[in-house]
């Protein structure tokens, strides 16, 4: 979003056609989960008056869609559309029926000579003063006509007795749910005895006031709750202020100014619920029964609290099984290299490689920071994707200001990070080099680790090509070269490398490595060459020796590199797969069939950590649609991120006997009735140990750990 800025503003100044219409999603990290901040988009939307719709689940993706065209033809905006990990990665059990969905227009009123849609002239002013004194305003109008801001429990009556109305935008309308449902106040009528309401907000920005203005009446106080930094609270401060009746307003902070909810890190329905409480408290708004409640919600709170992570060991992401980055970010002694955006970007878990910057940014820090500073060259990584995206522009800065800075391009073949899809636009290493060599960089060496493939190509002159295995001697050589260099180092995406073997797209070589643990000494030097995470300790009689896992082993070789007496080569053979047999009904007719768990009214939540690539999210899948076909209520999120190189990735599933039961989008403190623990690291890592219940949950788990990418740094 942030980078996208400028095209935002001048296409929502200039105006949408009234038969076409703009649809921007813009996705956000509010936990920083898979981003390298955590960021929230809708301040910098509001900055550039775009209107921004925020759906609370999947299923009201197809709605709000709909909707947001329908505005944006209407009223000549772009129309942004909220997406957040919870939402996104989300599968749910929904009914949409699009032939319901009838917009409203209402009328627009008296409007500019010109119109307010896109006249194909240049007229800043113009259309500032049209934007400001109609577009807007014509938002709020259909917004009000359309009812996407609504009150979803409690009396919508001008008669309505409630004292507390709840305000909710999003998925933080889920959090609500799920905290009204603690106390016991998420049914009708206990909410309007307690004197509760929940108005749902859908368009974060302009806040429609007037529906706003009748909920709000008769109210001695509005509560905000809303992720990240205050967002709606202070526009609807705004809209309330200059009302003779008014009611208060809290929500990151109470009336006093002390602190409620967080503007940083999320909040659970538990904290929420008690946060609740303590507004209703103040109010007076207080009966035996939701003393107890509170009581009962405190004290499970604390007793879960109290049961902490018995490990502290954490699966770091780190690069697949003969990744070409495994020995591309290698830096020769005394150099460092500052990373890039990519599966690459995982080499600031190595010693000697600094965080990264921005996409098109990389190396730009060194361009202003070389003349002040006894270092004399730095590396900087580079994947493909990124130099086609951006990159080039980053060389050609460096080339300009004379930094003595090598850029290393790693060529790949496939945007690893985000599944293997092809780069976009013809690229190839010999292209590179002669766009490189153009924009002014003086020296450039191809790696590779098969030279044949760069025979009779059209690199320029003077560009050599080398094996990968002198990467240390040619990073040096470029290292003493005055002014901007380029090494790149071309090897295809191991990962990409497995699928295309799969389908006979790629040479499948007929020869596999073992270790022979009664010579190795499990020095790990397999593992310093390598840094393969299929080298793997093996527990002898005589200590920690080393294993390949030929399951995952992807064929580079590299492990074979150090002095090791130990490595057997084998050619020609294959690993012995397991036989099929026929298994008779009978071996199962005598299995008792299995217990239901009883659902009641309430969803059964099932936590599945483990490594990502081995599974997990189909699981989940399966579990979801199964539910379905059962006629049950499901929903999954799944939380992956760099989870799939190594990483540990979760899937949080829920089942119920219908939507309505379902809670937020992920399971929370002691939420997991099953906890299926496919990698036990990851299982007994925070995220999914804290969605335990001692009391209640089972757990069943995978007694083989696999080893973490430690084992690649440290032997022992």
């Amino acid at each position: 979003v942030d980078r996208s800025g400028d095209p935002i503003k001048h296409g929502n100044y200039m105006g949408t056609h009234p038969n076409g219409g703009v649809l921007a999603v813009m996705g956000d990290d509010h936990q920083g989960k898979s981003s390298t901040i955590a960021h929230h988009s809708q301040q910098a939307m509001a900055a550039w008056s775009v209107p921004v719709l925020y759906p609370a689940d999947v299923s009201e993706f197809v709605p709000y869609a709909l909707l947001g065209w329908a505005l944006s033809r209407y009223s000549g905006c772009w129309v942004g559309f909220k997406v957040v990990n919870e939402t996104v990665e989300q599968a749910m059990t929904c009914e949409l029926d699009t032939s319901a969905l009838n917009f409203v227009r209402p009328d627009t009123g008296p409007l500019p000579p010109e119109g307010i849609h896109y006249r194909g002239v240049f007229t800043p002013a113009a259309d500032e003063m049209i934007l400001r004194r109609y577009k807007l305003p014509l938002v709020q109008r259909f917004a009000r006509a359309n009812r996407i801001d609504r009150v979803m429990l409690g009396d919508a009556s001008a008669q309505s007795t409630a004292k507390l109305g709840l305000v909710a935008a999003g998925k933080t309308w889920h959090e609500v749910r799920a905290a009204l449902r603690i106390l016991g106040l998420d049914g009708e009528a206990r909410a309007r005895a307690m004197g509760v309401a929940v108005y749902k907000v859908g368009l974060l920005w302009p806040l429609e006031p007037e529906g706003l203005s009748e909920f709000a009446a008769g109210k001695s106080e509005l509560f905000f709750v809303e992720d990240k930094a205050a967002f709606v609270e202070p526009q609807a401060a705004a809209i309330l202020y200059n009302q003779s009746v008014r009611p208060r307003i809290t929500g990151k902070t109470d009336g006093a100014g002390a602190p409620l909810l967080n503007s940083d890190v999320g909040f659970e329905a538990l904290d929420l619920a008690q946060v609740i409480a303590a507004r209703m408290q103040a109010l007076g708004l207080w009966d035996d029964t939701l003393q107890e409640r509170l009581q009962a919600a405190r004290a499970t709170q604390r007793a879960l609290l109290a049961v902490g992570s018995p490990s502290d060991v954490r699966r770091t992401p780190f690069f697949c099984s003969g990744c070409p980055h495994n020995t591309s970010t290698k830096l020769p002694e005394g150099s460092i290299a500052l990373a890039g955006i990519g599966c690459h970007g995982m080499a600031v878990f190595r010693p000697g490689t600094m965080l990264p910057t921005q996409m098109g940014g990389e190396g730009a820090s060194w361009v202003g920071l070389h003349r002040y500073t006894k270092r004399p060259h730095v590396f900087q990584n580079l994947g493909d994707g990124t130099y086609y995206h951006s990159g080039l522009v980053a060389i050609r800065a460096a080339a300009a200001s004379s930094a003595n800075i090598t850029y290393k391009i790693l060529y790949n073949d496939a945007v690893a990070m985000t599944g293997g899809q092809p780069v976009d636009g013809p690229i190839t290493p010999a292209a590179i080099a002669h766009q490189v060599l153009a924009e002014g960089v003086k020296k450039v060496v191809l790696v590779s680790d098969d030279p044949s493939r760069h025979e009779g190509t059209a690199l320029p002159a003077g560009v050599r090509v080398e094996h990968r295995d002198r990467l240390d001697a040619v990073q040096r050589e470029l290292r003493d070269t005055p002014g901007c260099t380029v090494l790149l180092y071309e090897q295809t995406c191991a990962a990409e490398k497995r699928r295309r073997r799969k389908k006979g797209a790629f040479a499948d070589p007929d020869k596999r490595l073992f270790i022979y643990d009664a010579v190795c000494e499990g020095c790990g030097d397999c593992s310093a060459q390598s840094s393969c995470v299929s080298v793997e300790p093996k527990e002898t009689p005589l200590g920690r020796k080393r294993a390949i896992n030929q399951s995952s082993c992807n064929k580079d070789y590299s492990c074979v590199k150090g002095f090791c007496p130990s490595f057997v080569t084998v050619e020609g053979g294959k690993p012995r797969k397991a036989v099929l047999v026929e298994a008779p009904d009978a071996l199962f007719a005598q299995l008792p069939a299995p217990a239901e768990a009883a659902l009641g009214g309430e969803a059964f939540g099932v936590m599945i950590p483990g490594i990502g690539g081995t599974g997990v999210i189909t699981v989940g899948a399966v579990l979801a649609m199964a539910a379905h076909l059962q006629g049950r209520a499901a929903s999954t999120y799944d939380m992956t991120g760099l989870s799939q190189k190594n990483g540990a990735v979760y899937s949080h599933v829920q089942i119920a006997p219908e939507a309505a039961a379902l809670r937020t989008h992920r399971l929370g403190l002691g939420d997991a009735a099953l906890v299926l623990g496919f990698d036990m690291v990851a299982a007994l890592g925070e995220e999914s140990f804290r969605t335990l219940d001692p009391t209640r949950s089972r757990f069943i788990g995978n007694h083989r750990v696999a080893p973490t990418s430690a084992l690649t740094m440290n032997p022992d």
